[in-house]
């Protein structure tokens, strides 16, 4: 049953914000250390530690406040040098943004992108980064040429394909990478810049989820920070600064609902079986946020929020009992945290993706910057209504796969990208044809699933052939049932 919408004062007052959960414990899963039980509260509701890991932001620990304390005195005045991957898509145009407004404190060092020549040439003028990447070699070219014609007076290397982007990611004089391409061409050059002990502005999910269990251990041992770039954990992240270890009882994220939030879930089925091609443009057009195609139609699927699940997971290391889904159609409401005293906190904000991305590069400090204020008297109201998983059951698919840990995360990740790729090319794949085959890989992968020892290779190789899954098997969904609802 729904929960009904509810105003924000009663909401963050209750206990009972609801999301999908079972009561199976990853194998993976850990408890705090002794030393840090016998000094601080323990996380989570249960009071046990269960299921939470050691996080990859800086939060949690004494040693992430001590980070945050001295980062902060060092004053506003610092100056970042930074690699943005996927400078032409969303993130990393508005990533420039805020290097056009904050002059002072951002270099551009290094700028990766997909086959467009003339924006990165654009780019390469106006910043004159160091290394500039492109996917293909002839893109390469264009731009070198381009360049030439507009007599570039200070040339950057001029590199292409997977080895271009890792050599954006780890240009030796940057300091900060900000991880702006989607999907799981972000995880290797990630891993390089983090091994080279380079800050990580994570914009990309696909990071976490897919490579948690190689990222989470990394981070810790070049004592790097993960810091989140999109709005639900940046508010997180946010929410947690000054909150003592152990003192995190639950996390909090919001969903704008997407697409079909107005939608029961007899309409959106029928309207599924009745009129697809109305569905298939529905899906692919977000009502709050202007953001990039495979993440928009992960958005009507409440996938991306099942993402989110698992990322907060490996992000902040809380227990997937203690991560809860709340629909909040305004976008006013980013996510929020409880803590031990059971008091709520919430960050607050319009729906621009700039304030997550300005934090994520200038943790933890707060710059002045040209935006419009928030108005909570111009908004009116705030609403929250719990997320109906039958309807959506790709988060039901989300939080098995995140419980059963190891690889299983990297199998949902690759078949989502793929059926998602699929739908949008439009080959004949319907809207819930997309569960269906997500759910599908996940059962046939427990043959060869693993959760120890998990490697690079490891994730590759299950990413891969979770493609291959989805693209053998499309025709053979379409009339399968759905199991995880």
């Amino acid at each position: 049953m729904k929960l009904p919408s509810i105003a924000v004062g009663f909401f963050l007052a209750s206990h009972q914000a609801s999301g999908f959960s079972t009561n199976l414990l990853s194998s993976s899963s850990t408890k705090q250390s002794t030393s840090s039980l016998n000094v601080f509260s323990v996380s989570g509701s249960a009071g046990t530690g269960e299921g939470w890991i050691d996080p990859s932001a800086p939060v949690n620990s004494a040693a992430s406040l001590q980070k945050t304390l001295d980062e902060a005195l060092k004053g506003s005045t610092f100056k970042k040098r930074i690699s943005i991957l996927g400078s032409i898509g969303s993130i990393g145009t508005q990533t420039l943004d805020i290097v056009d407004a904050c002059p002072d404190n951002f270099v551009v060092d290094a700028l990766s992108a997909g086959n467009n020549a003339k924006l990165m040439a654009d780019q390469v003028m106006k910043y004159s980064p160091k290394v500039a990447s492109l996917s293909t070699p002839e893109a390469a070219a264009e731009l070198r040429t381009l360049l030439k014609e507009r007599g570039c007076t200070d040339m950057p290397e001029i590199v292409h394909g997977a080895e271009g982007i890792v050599e954006a990611a780890t240009v030796g004089s940057a300091d900060t990478v900000v991880t702006g391409i989607v999907g799981a061409a972000g995880l290797l050059p990630t891993i390089e810049a983090i091994k080279l002990g380079k800050d990580i502005a994570l914009a990309n999910k696909e990071t976490l989820i897919s490579g948690g269990p190689v990222i989470n251990p990394l981070v810790e041992k070049h004592g790097i920070n993960m810091l989140p770039a999109d709005s639900e954990h940046s508010a997180i992240f946010q929410c947690l600064q000054g909150v003592p270890p152990g003192g995190l009882r639950r996390v909090i994220l919001t969903a704008s609902g997407g697409a079909f939030r107005d939608f029961s879930k007899d309409e959106l089925f029928e309207m599924c079986e009745n009129d697809p091609r109305a569905v298939q443009k529905k899906a692919t057009t977000h009502p709050n946020w202007d953001m990039g195609a495979k993440i928009t139609l992960d958005s009507a699927t409440m996938m991306n929020k099942g993402l989110e699940v698992i990322e907060a997971h490996y992000l902040f290391g809380a227990s997937y009992d203690d991560i809860d889904i709340v629909i909040h159609p305004q976008s006013i409401v980013h996510s929020m945290v409880e803590t031990q005293d059971t008091s709520c906190i919430a960050q607050l904000g319009w729906a621009d993706m700039r304030l997550p991305i300005v934090y994520s590069v200038s943790w933890p400090h707060r710059l002045k910057m040209p935006y419009k204020p928030l108005n909570l008297a111009e908004i009116g109201s705030l609403t929250f209504k719990a997320p109906d998983t039958e309807k959506y059951p790709c988060i039901s698919l989300a939080y098995e796969a995140g419980k059963k840990g190891g690889t299983m995360t990297a199998v949902l990740n690759a078949a989502n990208e793929a059926a998602n790729e699929m739908f949008r090319e439009d080959v004949g794949l319907g809207f819930l044809d997309i569960p269906k085959l997500i759910e599908g890989a996940m059962e046939a992968h427990k043959e060869d699933f693993k959760v120890d020892d998990v490697t690079l290779d490891d994730i590759l190789s299950c990413d891969a052939w979770a493609r291959e899954y989805v693209a053998e098997n499309t025709k053979n969904v379409v009339k399968a049932p759905i199991l995880f609802t």
